[in-house]
This record gives structure tokens, C-alpha cells and sequence, in this order.
């Protein structure tokens, strides 16, 4: 009786198609929900804040502008990642970036330890025309963004949302945020963004928190 079912099932593409679906998606949540729960569960490492209204204005600039689909922000635990790019990244560094940024296509180096390596005047000009500082560098220019002011009450507004989230952002911070990006442009709030990439989040610090 129980090959007449299991022949009757063979025999209709539409139910062992459903079939199949079904047992993938079970498969897949059994694998998911595990990951998903225990990633809301990560706390931040101590001291590690919430980027500051000019830096959480540079990351949505670089998000925008597609720049971790060539640059990575997720140093591995394997030994030649650690000796080139520094401490290897983990769970608690990212808690509170939405989307997080670790990525896995590297066309250029990955940027989780970049904060400090260069002065905000070789970013700048490396931004606006990588070629004059790395001619080998397949980078595109970003020449625009020094002529773009930040909107405040755009990075005013993101933070209360972000807030509503979770990130503890408190109202004399939101109340500053316009005041913070007054007369800066695109350029150098992505450059703060950069230059505090791995600094104000030591990986040696955040291994106090389970990854």
C-alpha cells in the first residue's frame, strides 16, 4: 500500500514538485531560525555606540552609492585574512548596522580595519580620483559628493527611526543632529564613516560578547 502511494506521488509532477518545495522549506527554516534568533540576541561590545548623526550620514552615503558591493567589511578568522587586513571582525561590531556591510565580493580591499590607516585629506583625494593616488586602482571618482551638503533633518529624522529599532540614540543627540552636519557635504561625512571603521569598535574588545 505504501509504494501505491509513494508511485502516485512520482507520477504527478505538480504534488512531487509541492512535495519537494515543502521539504526544502522546513529544511531551510530548521536552518535559518536558529541564526536569525540568536542574531537578535547580540549585544554591543562595551562602549561600542551608535554612529554619530555625520557618521551615520557617510554610511548611508555609502551604501547608496554601492560601495560594499566591491569592498567587504568582514575580516575572516583564517590566518592570511588577520595578517593583512588586522583582528578578525565579529557579531557585535555590526549590531547596529542596517544593512550590516560584511559582504563577500572583494574587488578592493575589505575596509573593517581601514579607520586611521590614511589621513581624511589622502580619502578625500582618493574619493574624488583614486587613480592620482593608486594608478592601478579600477575605482570609480566620487568628485560629486564634495559638492552635496548633508540634509540634517533627513539624518534627524533616520535617527528617530533608528531609535524606534533599538539603537539608543538619546534626544539631545537627535535634537544636535542638524547643528553636528551643518555646512558638511557628502564627502566629508563619508570620510568620517571611513576614518572610524575598526576604531571605535576594537575587535579585542568584542570577543567579550559571544559572536
Amino acid at each position: 500500500m505504501r509504494y501505491k502511494h509513494l508511485e502516485k506521488i512520482e507520477k504527478h509532477a505538480g504534488l512531487l514538485g509541492a512535495l519537494i518545495a515543502l521539504m526544502v522549506s522546513l529544511g531551510g527554516l530548521a536552518e535559518i531560525t536558529p541564526l536569525f534568533i540568536k542574531a537578535h540576541t547580540v549585544e554591543p561590545a562595551p562602549g561600542f555606540k551608535p554612529y554619530d548623526a555625520l557618521r551615520l550620514a557617510g554610511k548611508d552615503v555609502y551604501v547608496r552609492e554601492g560601495c560594499h558591493l566591491c569592498h567587504s567589511q568582514m575580516v575572516r578568522t583564517l590566518r592570511f585574512e588577520t595578517q593583512r587586513y588586522g583582528d578578525y571582525s565579529v557579531a557585535s561590531e555590526s549590531v547596529y548596522d542596517r544593512p550590516f556591510q560584511w559582504g563577500s565580493k572583494r574587488t578592493g580591499p575589505d575596509l573593517a580595519r581601514v579607520g586611521g590607516k590614511y589621513s581624511d585629506e589622502w580619502q578625500r583625494l582618493h574619493l574624488i580620483a583614486p587613480r592620482s593616488l593608486v594608478p592601478e586602482s579600477n575605482m570609480p571618482n566620487y568628485p560629486w559628493l564634495a559638492k552635496r551638503p548633508v540634509d540634517g533633518e533627513d539624518i534627524q529624522a533616520r535617527m528617530r527611526v533608528l531609535r524606534l529599532l533599538g539603537d539608543p540614540y538619546s534626544e539631545e543627540e537627535i535634537t544636535a543632529a542638524p547643528a553636528a552636519v551643518k555646512d558638511r557635504s557628502e564627502l566629508d561625512a563619508l570620510v568620517a564613516y571611513l576614518q572610524g571603521l575598526g576604531v571605535h569598535n576594537v575587535a579585542a574588545a568584542a570577543r567579550t560578547v559571544s559572536p
